[in-house]
């Protein structure tokens, strides 16, 4: 693959965590100095290929993919970029928190439902918002993705439960001392449009990601881990870090909705943004009951390819977020061409399930064009199981979806959910989930 086909990022030292997370935060789209962002600058490379097994021979048909070449591939992300996931499921208990018939004026069922870890009624729990359309007749397809700051940011109904687990600091958004306040109710309503996604026939189910890991290195101590991995002092190479505790937590996710009579669990997407993007993609990679998959700005780790260096690099985010990844991802800072995986092999992991992937014009930090090219460069596993990846790895024009079993665009703006794109994903939805 030469540089004309491809785009870049560098590296840079920040000796204070608490900048560093600033600087990657979900709310802000700076593009940190020092970094490549200049096309020109990308490093030729070659990616791993996608359609030969470990023994050098060839996968030639569905069956070889299915039976051989994807389980290597995941065995090799779980070993060298994600980790493993916790260990067990344990015995899910569920509790209604609350219902309401007629949310959002009507229009809407919004439910809270508990999800137990464990026995113990003070351990481990995630809770679950779920809205569905009033007046459906059958069960709906759903969108369900993690978000960043509490089920009560989606939506200002004073109703829905104010989280009481671990938040970032922002005393804009009213989270104070690592709690929130009724000032933070409804904060990110605009990247949850939910009215909107009822309007259309689909429900919508999220999960607060602090509930299960929050998102800070401490060793593990917390969230999920602290029950299912009560020992971290020794951890393996491959222990799985907070996306797989995350990720993990969809698919426990998607154990409730499948059970849900208002819900139809086999159409269900998985949807996130920045590294709760990442988190989608893992999940419905790892995952094949998600029935479509969408990353929203998941750049590095993400959508976008390692090897092109370009915004946010492996070392970076390595350092910056040392709990996100398993150990072993580490001995690729700044040796991106030596690991075995790049993330055109995480899309095709998806196939043949439709995958959406969404850039902003302004977001270089997370590499719009390496994030298509991944999705372009899955192509070849989407067309061996029967589907149409995308037709061309031409820079793609701003605001100009590209939907066929695959899909992707870049729109104007920075490192953001908009109405824009949950249009185009419902959409994409309506011909795949539909």
């Amino acid at each position: 693959m030469n540089r004309s086909q491809l785009r870049p990022f560098v590296t840079i030292i920040v000796t204070s965590f608490a900048f560093v997370a600033l600087l990657h935060s979900s709310e802000v789209s700076a593009q940190p100095a020092g970094y490549n962002y200049d096309e020109s600058k990308v490093p030729d490379f070659d990616l791993p290929e996608l359609l030969k097994l470990l023994d050098g021979s060839a996968v030639k048909s569905d069956e070889d993919w299915t039976s051989k070449r994807r389980s290597e591939i995941l065995s090799l992300f779980r070993e060298h970029v994600f980790g493993n996931d916790p260990a067990g499921v344990p015995q899910l208990r569920t509790r209604e928190r609350s219902r309401k018939q007629d949310a959002l004026g009507g229009r809407a069922v919004r439910r809270q439902i508990t999800v137990f870890f464990s026995d113990d009624d003070d351990g481990p729990s995630m809770d679950i918002l779920i809205y569905t359309p009033t007046d459906a007749k059958t069960p709906v397809p759903c969108f369900m993705g993690l978000n960043f700051h509490g089920n009560h940011s989606v939506d200002p109904d004073p109703d829905i439960h104010l989280t009481t687990s671990w938040v970032r600091n922002d005393t804009k958004r009213g989270n104070i001392d690592h709690r929130a306040t009724e000032k933070s109710r409804g904060q990110s309503s605009s990247r949850w449009p939910v009215e909107m996604i009822v309007s259309r026939g689909y429900g919508l189910a999220t999960i607060y990601y602090g509930d299960v890991d929050p998102d800070f290195d401490d060793g593990f101590k917390n969230g999920i881990h602290s029950l299912l991995e009560p020992d971290t002092t020794e951890r393996a190479g491959n222990a799985g870090g907070s996306i797989s505790a995350w990720a993990w937590a969809l698919s426990r996710g998607l154990d409730v909705l499948e059970m849900d009579p208002l819900v139809d669990g086999s159409k269900v997407s998985t949807f996130g943004h920045s590294r709760l993007g990442k988190t989608s993609l893992w999940a419905g990679a790892s995952d094949e009951r998600f029935a479509m998959v969408i990353s929203n700005d998941s750049g590095c780790g993400g959508a976008a390819l390692s090897r092109r260096r370009f915004g946010e690099t492996v070392k970076r985010i390595n350092t910056s977020f040392p709990h996100w990844f398993c150990i072993n991802h580490r001995q690729y800072n700044e040796n991106e061409n030596a690991s075995p995986v790049d993330h055109h092999m995480l899309m095709a992991l998806i196939a043949p399930r439709p995958v959406y992937v969404a850039s902003a014009e302004d977001d270089k930090w997370a590499d719009p064009h390496g994030e298509m090219l991944s999705l372009y460069h899955a192509g070849p596993v989407f067309e061996l199981l029967g589907r149409s990846g995308l037709p061309s790895n031409d820079v793609a024009t701003v605001n100009k979806p590209i939907q066929t079993d695959v899909a992707y665009h870049i729109r104007t703006g920075k490192h953001d959910v908009t109405d824009f794109d949950w249009t185009q994903y419902m959409n994409f939805a309506d011909l795949h989930l539909k």
